[in-house]
Parts: structure tokens; sequence; C-alpha cells
């Protein structure tokens, strides 16, 4: 079993001056998921290299047991300083690809072709994907075999309104996941705010918020074995 996860390469909050990137805890708890599983776990993003990781997520409050399992584990250090170009990487040589996300993938990945190619390709050949948080907003310009939206007629969720108003982002970030998930048809639900959530509509996972990074991998792992 060999599976994808693919980071974000942008390190700007906006016109802030903050940075940002991706969300630690939705990198560790996944990667291990997958890892403890057997699983073969590669690393991706578009620009390559080490992938920018938004600092707020390696603050203390937010740190959690496989975090701090990941900073101490030199082979993930490793594969994270040296992540592949996501345009070098083809769906044929995986099972699955998993996004984490953190606020960087709403400026690089949801406009990325090679993302939104991939994305395509892996539902063409009837591979599940999960994606978690904000990640969900890279959904927002893939169509499916059809030509419709992804998402449309199809249960999903994402980081909610309400949990980007309660960050203090929702006039800094360039489009809310709740929204642009809805506006594109798909049937937006939610759990309680930073509790975890995921919904599965097929071949599509997605997680809420960061505690939904570990249950969605797990998900994703239960419809790799019902394929």
């Amino acid at each position: 079993m060999k599976i994808l996860i693919v980071l974000t390469s942008h390190d700007r909050l906006g016109d802030t001056g903050r940075k940002t990137g991706f969300w630690l805890e939705e990198l560790a708890a996944p990667y291990y998921v997958f890892q403890d599983a057997g699983a073969e776990v590669v690393l991706a993003s578009p620009a390559g290299g080490r992938p920018p990781l938004d600092p707020m997520s390696d603050e203390p409050d937010f740190q959690t047991d496989l975090t701090r399992r990941f900073a101490a584990d030199a082979t993930a250090e490793a594969r994270l300083a040296d992540t592949a170009r996501l345009d070098s990487l083809r769906e044929a040589d995986f099972d699955t690809v998993f996004y984490p996300g953190g606020h960087g993938p709403l400026w690089d990945l949801a406009e990325d072709a090679h993302s939104i190619a991939l994305i395509r390709s892996f539902v063409a050949a009837g591979k599940p994907v999960a994606l978690v948080c904000h990640a969900p907003g890279v959904l927002r310009d893939v169509v499916g075999p059809d030509g419709a939206p992804l998402v449309a007629g199809k249960n999903v969720t994402g980081f909610a309104n309400s949990e980007e108003e309660a960050v203090g982002l929702t006039h800094v970030v360039p489009f809310l996941v709740e929204d642009a998930l809805r506006a594109k048809g798909g049937r937006y639900s939610k759990g309680a705010d930073w509790a975890p959530y995921v919904v599965q509509d097929g071949l599509l996972i997605t997680g809420q918020n960061p505690a939904s990074s570990g249950p969605a991998a797990r998900r994703l792992l239960e419809a790799l074995a019902a394929a």
C-alpha cells in the first residue's frame, strides 16, 4: 500500500505579514495512521523540498502525542525536509492520496493545475481521496468524470465558517471553505466546532478540522480495504 500526502508550499497569510503553511497535527496524525498500518508514505508539495509549517501549529497548546512523535522521528523529519515535487508524481503509482490542511492550501493547491488533475485522476481510477480542514477547499475547481464539480451533490465537510471566524481570519483568507463547497453544489454539514467530524460520500472523504485528521485517515484505510 502506497499513500501520497500532499502539503502546501505557500507560507504567507494574506497581507497580514504573518506566516502560514500546513498544520502539523494534520500531517502527523495521518502519517502515523498510515505508517503504523504498514503503508509506504510519500510526501509531496508543489515546490518540493521542505514545505512551510504554520508556526502556530507548533505551539505548545496545539501539540499532541503524535506531533511530538513526529518531531522526534528522524526518518519523518528527513522526508518532510525533502518532499517530492507534485508535478513529478502520477496517480498510477499510488493507492490513494491525503491532503492535510492549514491555511496555505487555499492560496496554492486550490489553484494548482497539477493538484487538480491529480485528484481527478485518482477519482477516475476509482481510488478514494481524503482531505481535511482547509484542504477540502482544494476541491473548489476539481470536476468529476461528468464535467460537473466533483463535490456537486456529494456530502462533504471542511473548516467551518464559524471556526474561521473564531480564529479571526474570515476576511484574510482568499475564500471560505464552507462557502466554496456549498457554491459548487456540495451538501455541506459540520459537527461541533473543533470536534472530530468526518464525512464519506463514495470515493470522497472529508474532515472538518485538525481533530478530524486522524479519524479521516482511518476512514481512508477502511475505504481502501473495502475497495
